[in-house]
């Protein structure tokens, strides 16, 4: 057996620790990953446990500590930061949300965002503006897309009253990769009233590009373990650089938050002082099994490589498909790989590209802006998976009704 052979073997072997792999190709781990048997397992042996110990006895209470650290360190291994920075939330969007509130907001301040944040983040950030009086204002960074320099973009709007940046690393709709240390550095220099944080969506980074944290220099950093990490949903969480700790209240407070002291109470020295209070403690046994799952295969960066290889291998078969045109023109540098059809109707062929694929056990997404659809490559997606998807979508394209498009569109 040649080492092709042997690689391809071995990763069909790891493959069936992912049951909803089975008889399907699956590009949509930017939305959600499928969780592998032993997170199942994990998850379900937690349960047991607490019922087993008593669902409020001191055994479950001492158990419940025990896998919530545990998870925080894991989490903060996998990010290269101290456990303490870490906070455990339920998504990206909570994560936002301790960030997005625990500011001191006063009318008059200034929060950017890019123009290519998730609608649950800008949302939030427009709620801000309301109830504080503070201005939100739009950098563009989509057109930095294939050219042009992000970090330039960003800075050209900061404003001297600037309190907050909100940005993604890895960009949810085009697949781009922001240089944030670069950003961060230069948000340090600027010269605002107070201290320019950096608060960063994470959703498509965190188990998708390895991580140092500490070395990127963000402010707060917030993600979830149900998309790349193929953990159980209901379980992320949010970094907070040490630096910038003081800066954030806690906004939804509880008991786990606090340290109770003679005369009332004091805030949990670290990220604890983010967590609310009960919470379901057997998911964070099945994110660390499925964290652990993924470092069996191979290290962070060992699992990166294989992903941009694969990416490129759909971005380039992408390429000779005439009527697809890719919305980067440079090879990927991350899972995500966003693609337009070249028609007069995209608002009604990308959700029939989408369900014509689905109907064959291929599964993409929509992007809503830009208008396009994506397909998430992760380390374990196989090339005969791309390989199926491009055929899948050639035949699309060679479909009667889309060709009939293409002559309106000729004529």
């Amino acid at each position: 057996m040649d080492s092709r052979s042997a690689s391809a073997g071995l990763m069909a072997q790891h493959r069936q620790l992912f049951p909803a792999l089975q008889g399907k190709a699956y590009f949509n781990y930017g939305g959600q990953g499928p969780m592998p048997q032993a997170a199942l397992d994990a998850l379900f042996e937690g349960y047991r446990t607490v019922q087993a110990r008593g669902p409020f006895s001191q055994s479950a209470g001492s158990w419940a500590t025990e896998v919530t650290e545990a998870l925080r360190k894991a989490i903060a291994a996998e990010l290269s930061v101290e456990p303490g920075t870490i906070s455990l939330t339920e998504n990206v969007s909570a994560g936002c949300n301790v960030a997005l509130w625990g500011l001191d907001w006063r009318s008059g301040d200034h929060l950017l965002l890019s123009d290519c944040e998730h609608p649950g983040v800008v949302a939030a950030a427009y709620e801000v503006q309301r109830r504080f009086g503070v201005e939100v204002s739009v950098c563009p960074l989509q057109t930095t897309l294939n050219g042009g320099d992000p970090v330039a973009a960003v800075m050209a709007h900061v404003r001297p009253q600037t309190r907050l940046v909100v940005l993604s690393h890895v960009l949810w709709n085009t697949g781009q990769v922001l240089p944030l240390k670069a950003i961060a550095q230069a948000c340090r220099q600027a010269d605002t009233r107070e201290p320019l944080r950096i608060l960063v969506d994470a959703a498509q980074s965190v188990g998708a590009i390895p991580l140092d944290l500490a070395d990127l220099g963000v402010d707060f950093y917030a993600f979830t373990g149900h998309k790349w990490w193929c953990g159980p949903e209901g379980v992320g969480g949010l970094y907070v650089r040490p630096e910038a700790l003081e800066s954030l209240r806690p906004t939804l407070i509880g008991w786990r938050g606090v340290v109770q002291v003679t005369d009332g109470v004091i805030w949990q020295p670290d990220g604890r002082r983010f967590e609310v209070a009960t919470s379901a403690y057997p998911l964070y046994c099945g994110l660390r099994a499925a964290i652990a799952v993924h470092n069996q295969w191979g290290t962070a960066r060992d699992r990166y490589e294989r992903m941009v290889s694969l990416s490129d291998r759909l971005w380039r078969g992408l390429s000779k498909i005439e009527a697809i045109a890719r919305l980067k023109t440079t090879p990927p540098e991350a899972g995500l790989v966003a693609f337009q059809l070249r028609c007069p109707e995209p608002d009604r062929q990308h959700p029939r590209l989408v369900q014509f694929l689905e109907a064959q056990h291929i599964y993409i997404r929509l992007i809503r802006d830009p208008n396009s659809v994506r397909a998430c490559v992760h380390y374990f997606t196989t090339e005969d998976e791309i390989d199926q998807l491009l055929a899948a979508v050639r035949a699309f394209c060679a479909s009667r009704e889309f060709a009939s498009l293409e002559s309106g569109r000729a004529s």
